[in-house]
C-alpha cells in the first residue's frame, strides 16, 4: 500500500548542475543538446534518490529549466504576441528573459517565499491550444527509469488568479477559454497508463479567497475528473490553512487532498468533515520550508492526532510542499560545526525522515538501519533543546528587561533639531548605500577569507575603495555621502557573520529563479553581537570627507525574512533579538560621531502573511522591531529606511508607524503615482522617491531628472523630499554611476534655482 508522498524535489541539481549548464547555454559556450542532457540526467538521479529512500508516490514535470508556471504557459498555448514568431527552447527562454526586440515578461514571488515565477500573460484576443509533449515525454522518461509516477501540474484556478491580462482586466473571465484546455491534457494523460495519478496544485485557495473563486472549484473538478475516467486527482494546497475551499472541494470527483499541517493548523478543523467523504488526505507534516531536522516522535503525535478525526487508512504522510524551497543534501557541508549540522535536514534527509515516519505510524517494522535512524534523529533533537550554542542566558535577561522600546522625542521635535545640525538644503542628494562591487573588491574578499591574504592587506584594500568612493562623491557634488559597502558580500549575510547565533553553509543553495539561486544562512541560536560590526568602515570614510557620512545597516525584519529562521521559538522572538543586535550597532554609530544612520527594511513586505486577519499580528511586531533596533538614536541622529518595492498603498500606515525620519524608495517607473499615497496619507516624515531606475545601464539625462524632480514636487512639498536614484548600485558599472549622478545632482541644483 501506498503511505508517502513528496509534493515536489527540487530541480537545480545538488551540484547547480542545471544552472551551470545553463548558463553556458545562454553565453553561446555550448549547444541546447548539452541542457537536454544535464536535465535528463538529474531527473533520473532525483527519482532514484526518492525510490531508494521508499517513497511512494514521486513526481514527474516537476522539473522545470527556468519555473513550472512558465511551463504551464507553454503548455496551454499562452504565448505573449510578441514571442509568437520563436519556437522551441528559443521561445521559451526569450518568454523568461526577453531579447534584443521584446521584453521579459514579469516575474514575482510565489506566495510568500523567496522563490520567483514567471507571470502569465494572457489576453482575450488569444486562443489557447494544447501542447502536453513535456509531460508526456517526463512520464516516459520515469517509466523507463523504472519509476510509475504521478504527475504534477499547476491548476487552472491558481494558474488564472496568478496570472494577469495584458488590458489588465479580470482573468477568471478567460475562464472559458483556458478550462477546455486543461480537459485535453487530462485525456491525453489519460492514454498514458491504466491509471495515473495527477497532482494539481492549487494553493491560490490558502489566501483569502473571493465567493467567485470557491464557487469555481464545483463546476471546474467535476468537469476536470470527468474528463478521463482512468486519472486519478489530488489537489494539493500548500504554505498556509485551505479550510473554506476543502469544505467544497470534498462535494467533488476528486479522488484526494493535500493539506499543510506545518503551517495551516487550522486545516485540523475540517477533518471531521473531510472523513464523512471517501477522499484521501495527504497530510504535509514534513516541513517542506525550513531546514531544520523534524522530531519524529513529536510527528507521529501530530498523525495521531489527525487519525482522531480522519480514518488513518486513508491518510498519505507527505511533505508539507514541495523541496524546491530547501537546499538538496547536507552530504557537502564539511566545515560546518557537527553539532549543529546533526540539527538539519535538506531535501534529501527529509526523504528519509518521511519514510521513517510513514513507517512508524503505519506500524510497519523497523529495519536496523531505521532504528538507528531514529535513534539518531531522537539524540539530535534532545541536544538542540539543551545545548549551550543555541540558548544563551544573557541574551533571554537581556529581551526581558526591556525598558525603551522607541526614541523619546516626535518625529515633529527632531526634525527641526537634525535641520539645525546637518544644515541640509531641500532635495538634498544622496544615494541609497552600495556602490559597484568590482571584480577587485570581490576578489580581495575572496583572497581574505581563503587565507591568501593578510587582514591588513585586505583592510588596506578595502580602504584604498573607500578613499576612491568618497572622492568620487564629492566629485559629482552630492550632500550626503556613503561609504559605497565592498566589504560586503551581501545586505543580510554580511551581519549574520558577525552575529553569535547565526550559521552559514557551504553549499546550501536554493533556487531563486531560472538558473539564479541564493544560500541563506540559518539562525539557530540566540542572538547577539559580539562587537561592532561596521563602525570601523563608516568612521574611516567619515575621517575622509567634510561632508556627513550614514551609516549603513540592514534591519531586523529583513535579516529575519531572508534566511531560514530557528523553528523552535516564534518569529517575533528572534525578531526582537535581531532589533537588540541592531539597536548596539545604532547606538555604537552615533556615539562615534555618525550623524545619519540608514537601517534599510528591503524585505519588510515579504514577510505579510497569506491571510489578511494575520497581517496586523506581523505588522506590530514588525514595527515594533524596527522602532525598537533605532531606539538608542538621539534627537539629533537622523534615522533613514529603504523599502526596494513599489505597492505602498495597503501599507502606508505602516510605515508612518516605523516613524523613520527619511524614507527613499523605489519608484523610478512609476512618476508620481506612487508619492500620491503618501500625500493622500497625509504623510509627515521625509521622502526619497527614486528619480532614476538603477536596474537599466542606460544614463539619466539632466533634462528626464528635472522632469521627474517637477512632477514629485506636484505632490509633496521641497521641504519633504530628498534626491537620490531608487535603489543601491551595487550592480552598475562605475561608468554608468559616475554621468548618471552628476546628472542628477545638476538636476537637483537646477529646481533648486527655480524657487523663490
Amino acid at each position: 500500500m501506498q503511505k508517502n508522498w513528496v509534493s515536489g524535489f527540487p530541480r537545480i541539481g545538488e551540484q547547480r548542475e542545471l544552472k551551470k549548464a545553463l548558463e553556458a547555454y545562454w553565453s553561446g559556450k555550448s549547444d541546447f543538446e548539452s541542457v537536454e542532457t544535464t536535465a535528463k540526467t538529474l531527473k533520473k538521479r532525483h527519482w532514484k534518490y526518492q525510490k531508494e529512500s521508499g517513497i511512494d508516490y514521486i513526481s514527474c514535470n516537476d522539473f522545470s529549466l527556468y519555473d513550472t508556471m512558465l511551463d504551464m504557459a507553454v503548455t496551454l498555448g499562452a504565448i505573449p504576441q510578441r514571442f509568437a514568431h520563436l519556437q522551441d527552447e528559443k521561445l521559451y527562454f526569450a518568454m523568461a528573459r526577453g531579447t534584443q526586440d521584446a521584453v521579459a515578461m514579469e516575474m514575482t514571488k510565489w506566495f510568500n517565499t523567496n522563490y520567483h515565477y514567471i507571470v502569465p500573460e494572457l489576453s482575450p484576443a488569444d486562443s489557447y491550444k494544447l501542447d502536453a509533449t513535456k509531460i508526456i515525454n517526463e512520464y516516459k522518461e520515469a517509466k523507463e527509469a523504472g519509476i510509475t509516477p504521478k504527475i504534477n501540474i499547476i491548476g487552472p484556478l491558481t494558474f488564472l488568479a496568478l496570472s494577469k491580462r495584458v488590458d489588465r482586466g479580470d482573468t477568471f473571465e478567460l475562464y472559458d477559454k483556458i478550462l477546455p484546455v486543461y480537459a485535453e491534457m487530462l485525456k491525453v494523460i489519460g492514454t498514458l497508463d491504466d491509471t495515473v495519478v495527477v497532482q494539481i496544485d492549487e494553493p491560490i485557495f490558502v489566501k483569502d479567497v473571493t465567493p467567485k473563486e470557491l464557487s469555481l472549484i464545483k463546476p471546474t473538478y467535476e468537469k476536470l475528473c470527468n474528463a478521463a475516467p482512468n486519472v486519478k486527482v489530488a489537489i494539493q494546497t500548500y504554505f498556509e490553512s485551505a479550510v473554506e475551499a476543502a469544505k467544497v472541494f470534498v462535494h467533488t470527483p476528486i479522488w484526494a487532498i493535500g493539506l499543510d499541517f506545518v503551517y495551516g493548523e487550522e486545516n485540523l478543523e475540517v477533518l471531521e468533515e473531510l472523513a464523512k467523504s471517501d477522499k484521501v488526505l495527504i497530510a504535509g507534516v514534513i516541513d517542506g520550508r525550513n531546514i531544520w531536522k523534524s522530531d519524529i516522535e513529536k510527528k507521529k503525535e501530530l498523525l495521531e492526532q489527525i487519525a482522531q478525526k480522519f480514518p488513518k487508512e486513508r491518510i498519505i504522510v507527505a511533505t508539507s510542499c514541495s523541496l524546491l524551497h530547501v537546499p538538496y543534501t547536507l552530504k557537502y557541508e564539511e566545515k560546518m560545526n557537527s553539532e549543529i549540522k546533526s540539527w538539519l535536514s535538506y531535501a534529501l534527509e527529509k526523504l528519509d525522515e518521511l519514510s521513517l515516519l510513514s513507517k512508524l505510524f503505519f506500524d510497519a517494522k523497523l529495519n536496523e538501519i531505521e532504528q538507528a535512524l531514529l535513534a539518531s534523529n531522537q539524540a539530535a533533537c534532545q541536544s538542540r533543546k539543551n545545548s549551550t550554542l543555541i540558548h544563551d542566558k544573557k541574551v533571554q535577561e537581556r529581551v526581558q528587561k526591556i525598558d525603551k522600546w522607541e526614541r523619546a522625542e516626535r518625529f515633529e521635535d527632531r526634525i527641526k533639531v537634525q535641520h539645525e545640525v546637518l544644515r541640509y538644503k531641500p532635495l538634498a542628494t544622496t544615494t541609497i548605500g552600495s556602490f559597484p562591487q568590482t571584480q577587485e573588491v570581490r576578489q580581495a574578499r575572496r583572497d581574505y577569507k581563503s587565507g591568501a591574504i593578510t587582514e591588513e592587506q585586505y583592510k588596506q584594500k578595502m580602504r584604498e575603495y573607500i578613499d576612491e568612493c568618497v572622492a568620487c562623491q564629492e566629485e559629482c557634488g552630492l550632500e550626503i555621502l556613503v561609504h559605497g559597502e565592498p566589504e560586503r558580500n551581501d545586505m543580510v549575510e554580511y551581519f549574520g557573520e558577525q552575529l553569535k547565533g547565526y550559521g552559514f553553509s557551504q553549499n546550501g543553495w536554493v533556487q531563486s529563479y531560472g538558473s539564479r539561486c541564493v544560500k541563506p544562512p540559518f539562525i539557530y541560536g540566540d542572538i547577539s553581537r559580539p562587537k561592532p560590526m561596521t563602525v570601523e568602515w563608516i568612521t574611516y570614510a567619515q575621517s575622509k570627507t567634510e561632508k556627513v557620512m550614514k551609516g549603513m545597516l540592514t534591519g531586523p525584519v529583513t535579516i529575519l525574512n531572508w534566511s531560514f529562521v530557528r523553528d523552535d521559538m516564534p518569529r517575533s522572538e528572534v525578531s526582537k533579538q535581531i532589533a537588540l543586535a541592531i539597536a548596539d550597532e545604532v547606538d555604537d554609530l552615533q556615539k562615534a560621531g555618525i550623524k545619519i544612520i540608514q537601517v534599510d527594511e528591503a524585505a519588510f513586505k515579504e514577510g505579510y502573511p497569506l491571510k489578511n486577519s494575520k497581517i496586523p499580528e506581523y505588522e506590530s511586531w514588525a514595527v515594533r522591531d524596527f522602532k525598537l533596533a533605532v531606539s538608542p538614536a538621539y534627537k539629533q541622529t537622523q534615522i533613514h529606511t529603504h523599502m526596494c518595492y513599489s505597492e505602498f498603498n495597503d501599507i502606508i500606515k505602516t510605515i508612518e508607524a516605523m516613524d523613520a525620519d527619511v524614507i527613499s524608495i523605489e519608484t523610478a517607473r512609476s512618476g508620481n503615482e506612487l508619492l500620491k499615497v503618501f500625500a493622500k496619507s497625509d504623510y509627515k516624515q521625509e521622502v526619497g522617491p527614486g528619480v532614476y531606475d538603477i536596474h537599466s545601464p542606460r544614463i539619466p539625462s539632466v533634462g528626464e531628472i528635472v522632469t521627474q524632480i517637477k512632477l514629485l514636487l506636484e505632490v509633496l512639498p521641497k521641504e519633504q523630499l530628498w534626491i537620490n536614484p531608487d535603489c543601491g548600485l551595487k550592480t552598475r558599472k562605475w561608468e554608468e554611476v559616475i554621468p548618471s549622478l552628476k546628472n542628477m545632482v545638476e538636476a537637483a541644483k537646477k529646481v533648486r534655482g527655480t524657487f523663490h
